[in-house]
């Protein structure tokens, strides 16, 4: 997010800065989630994994709502609700596989046996 904001924003604008970094914040998801998933969540129930998914998709929005509202002065409705249309969309199909994302990788075909 820092480079985001110090580098990207001010050179490409909100738009193109935030789509930029979604591949990576994807790529890190990913990885994040399989080495959670790996390490603790094998032998556990689906409904325990979008748990853990669920939670942790909690804890990003409050830290993004203590960021925007500490570090940027916004308000609960500017930091969740005033965001780009299309960027905008793509961050919250973001936290919708973020928070699928163990339940998503416990349910490979490979890993089944």
């Amino acid at each position: 997010g820092i480079i985001r904001v110090l580098f990207a924003l001010p050179l490409l604008g909100e738009r193109a800065a935030e789509l930029l970094e979604m591949p990576l914040m994807l790529t890190v998801i990913v990885l994040a989630a399989r080495w959670i998933t790996k390490r603790y969540l094998q032998h556990t129930q689906p409904r325990e994994q979008l748990t853990i998914g669920w939670i942790a998709t909690g804890c990003m929005l409050a830290a993004d709502f203590l960021v925007g509202a500490t570090l940027r002065g916004l308000s609960p409705t500017e930091v969740w609700l005033n965001r780009d249309p299309i960027s905008g969309t793509a961050y919250y199909l973001s936290l919708l596989l973020f928070a699928l994302m163990p339940w998503l990788l416990t349910q490979r075909p490979w890993q089944q046996g």
